[in-house]
Parts: structure tokens; sequence; C-alpha cells
């Protein structure tokens, strides 16, 4: 039996927020479905050079009240990144909360708009620790 994964997909809110978070994670949008029938706009999100491995948002356009809830029954997004510092930085910079900390150099969470938990994780061996990572606390949970 073969499988192959297709996508993740989550409902957002707030899409404006919604992209410019994952935006900033480095994502870029590969298509965008506008269903008038049935009120809704689904747009996949990829890393460049990695289309096949795409989220999935999905915005319903009368609102969706259930919207941000703790959304920890999802588990998480997980995303490799260069350099786990420097994507944190860049996060915090544009006032993204960073729940756990990458104090270890290798791992590191937060949460979009839509209280979604993403998982960013160094791609290879783990960074020295520094600081303000290494003695940053946790925030929240994630």
């Amino acid at each position: 039996m073969k499988i192959r994964y297709l996508h993740t997909m989550v409902r957002v809110k707030d899409l404006d927020a919604s992209m410019a978070f994952y935006r900033l994670l480095g994502l870029t949008e590969t298509r965008r479905v506008e269903n008038d029938k049935g009120r809704f706009t689904l747009i996949f999100l990829a890393p460049p050079g990695q289309e096949d491995c795409p989220i999935e948002l999905t915005y319903n356009w009368d609102g969706d009240e259930g919207l941000p809830s703790d959304s920890r029954h999802f588990g998480h997004l997980a995303y490799g990144v260069e350099n786990i510092y420097d994507i944190c930085a860049r996060l915090q910079e544009a006032g993204v909360t960073i729940n756990r900390p990458p104090r270890d150099g290798h791992m590191a969470f937060v949460r979009s708009p839509d209280n979604i938990s993403v998982e960013l994780l160094q791609i290879g061996e783990a960074l020295a620790p520094a600081e303000p990572w290494a003695s940053m606390p946790n925030t929240g949970h994630w």
C-alpha cells in the first residue's frame, strides 16, 4: 500500500494575520481556491522548493466562532530550519511569542494567530547554546 503526505489543514479566523505569520516562517502561497457556494477559501502554503509539503489554511467567510481555541488536540506543525536562533529572533521582532525558546539550539515552539502550535527544529546538529535563548523561560504552553 502506498501512502503519500498531502497536506495539513488548519482552520483560521483572521486570514490576513495567519498569512502574515506563515510568511514570517518563510512559507509561500502555492495555490488558492475560492468557493463562493461553500463560502470558504483554501490557501496552500509551502516552503520554497518543497511545494509537495503544504499546509492548507481554511478560512470560512462567515466566521468561525470556535476559533481560536486551545487546539492542543491538533498537535503541531513542524518545520526544519537552517538557523533556529535567526528565525526565532525574526519571529520575536515581529511580535510572535516564543513559547518554548531554543535553549538547546535544537528545538523551539511558537503559536500562530489561530493558536496552532508550530515546532521549529534545527536542521543538522544543534547549535551551541546562546543567549538570550539559553536562559529564557517558557511562555504559555505549546
